[in-house]
């Protein structure tokens, strides 16, 4: 990336980040992923009991293994010998948890976070739950409408994740989802359905309830 890219996509952070502050979410900005534990880590009180979406963005930033640390209580879904029932429990138990992490789907320039989620887990905690909610998010997840962010799910973070975790689905043989020209919900009828529940957040009534942490990099899917 050189200056004059640097530059227009650090105008696109801060409209994001001011955005994000009118619709009672925090905002903050980082410039690289090295940088993004330590933001975390001061948004954090040693002790929480914190849990996680799946998220790549957070295994790339070096993230999951700041709690792993042992400063917090990890709810650990990939802790190693987990049973599918033991799986459930760390969600169900994740609801009362101090802080919440994952990243999103995208997010537009007009602070709104698009999220798109199969088990619903993730889209439920965003909702209600978790008393804080920390996103990390790559510069490459901001685009410019709600429009823009169902194509960017249907065709980008949709077939990616989906192939990802070996779903047998349509979006992950062919690179795009079936329902590509059509409804925000229409798409393939797999069971392996990545794309089942659908969460557009705009304002919030619980204030800073919600921080997204920006990133000048290319982070996730």
């Amino acid at each position: 990336m050189d200056s004059h890219q640097k530059a227009i996509m650090e105008q696109h952070i801060q409209t994001v980040i001011g955005a994000l502050e009118r619709h009672r979410m925090q905002g903050y900005f980082v410039a690289s992923k090295e940088e993004v534990p330590a933001q975390v880590e001061a948004l954090l009180h040693e002790g929480d009991t914190v849990t996680v979406g799946g998220s790549m963005t957070l295994r790339q930033c070096g993230v999951m293994e700041l709690l792993r640390s042992g400063r917090y209580h990890f709810l650990d879904r990939e802790a190693a010998g987990l049973t599918p029932e033991q799986v459930r429990q760390v969600y169900r138990d994740g609801f009362d948890a101090d802080a919440y992490l994952c990243s999103t789907n995208a997010v537009t320039l007009n602070g709104e976070l698009y999220n798109v989620d199969g088990n619903a887990n993730r889209v439920a905690s965003l909702c209600y739950g978790p008393r804080s909610v920390i996103m990390v998010v790559g510069y490459n997840k901001i685009v410019a409408d709600l429009t823009a962010a169902e194509k960017r799910v249907k065709q980008i973070a949709a077939p990616t994740n989906a192939a990802r975790l070996s779903c047998d689905t349509y979006c992950a043989h062919t690179g795009v989802c079936q329902g590509l020209n059509g409804g925000m919900t229409d798409g393939c009828q797999s069971p392996r359905r990545i794309c089942c529940s659908y969460l557009v957040q705009g304002y919030q009534r619980e204030a800073g309830r919600i921080k997204v942490i920006l990133v000048g990099e290319a982070l996730g899917y």
